[in-house]
């Protein structure tokens, strides 16, 4: 297994040691892509949707969920600093997630952003199923990775 940093020489899975990397500036920044019906597009954008703010809940739940990447992703490590933010698209009716995270840090921090994007994209849709079962989360990719 040659080359492939997640395995031993026996192809077990294991953490990479970072240990002897040396501290750098990192970036990553991910977002991914909500399609809603109309209903729901126009509660999100005035704010009237029967659960609450659904981008102010979404928002916390994405940075909530980047905090929590080494729990969900095997072999990930602990770090970071994150913001999430949305922008709604009025021409295709979906709301866009960017989540952006930096770290001074021995690794990258693009799983953190990609699991932001995901959490809040799912929290979306969480809120707003009982308007729309057709929603779809659709372009989720990294953006952006510096560092390291």
């Amino acid at each position: 297994m040659e080359g492939l940093t997640h395995f031993d020489e026996h192809g077990n899975a294991r953490m990479v040691d970072v240990g002897e990397k040396a501290v750098t500036d990192r970036i990553a920044e991910a977002h991914g892509l909500i399609h809603v019906n109309r209903e729901v597009y126009e509660a999100i954008k005035q704010g009237t949707a029967k659960k609450g703010d659904v981008l102010g809940v979404a928002r916390v739940a994405g940075i909530m969920g980047a905090k929590r990447t080494s729990e969900l992703i095997p072999l990930c490590h602990v770090l970071m600093q994150c913001t999430v933010d949305f922008v709604l698209h009025d021409e295709i009716m979906a709301v866009e997630a960017v989540c952006t995270v930096k770290t001074s840090g021995k690794t990258g921090v693009e799983m953190e952003a990609l699991t932001g994007v995901n959490v809040a994209l799912l929290t979306i849709y969480d809120m707003c199923k009982a308007m729309d079962r057709g929603m779809t989360m659709t372009d989720i990719s990294l953006l952006m990775k510096d560092g390291g």
